[in-house]
């Protein structure tokens, strides 16, 4: 069953004012830190793994320079390297170093800090029911979007 209108321009204004909501409180928690959010954000997608500089520009919506000044920064603060990839010798792979997977640890362990503190209203059946709700929309504008991209999807205005 189709998602009507009203029902899909009333969850893009939600998405849209929670991203807004998040992005305050990211700014608000990384005051006084070397890293910043969009470093954070990086931090985090590297540290699931070695992975190649263009799958993590991809992942993360971003230009290949713009990820490169990321991995830059990261770098310098000693918190990732990176290392030609053994099977295509043009092509970077970025790895965190063992201060960088502390780094992400110490940001992971006071973001869920800082979302106990500002849910403590809730319950964890709704938190936990919220997160399996975003983990299925995630997915499936994911789903969607790669679909999109591949030209098996057209969407209608």
């Amino acid at each position: 069953m189709a998602v009507a209108p009203d029902t899909a321009a009333d969850l893009v204004y939600q998405i849209f004012d929670l991203q807004r909501a998040v992005r305050c409180i990211a700014t608000a928690s990384v005051r006084g830190q070397d890293t910043g959010v969009a470093l954070q954000g990086v931090l985090r997608f590297v540290g699931e793994g070695e992975s190649r500089a263009t799958r993590l520009a991809e992942r993360l919506g971003v230009s290949a320079p713009v990820l490169s000044r990321h991995i830059a920064d990261l770098e310098e603060h000693g918190l990732v390297v990176r290392r030609q990839d053994p099977d295509d010798g043009r092509a970077q792979l970025v790895a965190l170093t063992p201060l960088g997977a502390a780094k992400l640890r110490s940001i992971e362990h006071q973001r869920t800090a800082v979302l106990q503190d500002y849910l403590r209203d809730w319950s964890e059946e709704d938190a936990g029911t919220t997160a399996r709700i975003l983990h299925k929309l995630t997915e499936s504008l994911k789903q969607s979007a790669r679909a999109t991209a591949a030209g098996t999807i057209t969407t209608s205005a």
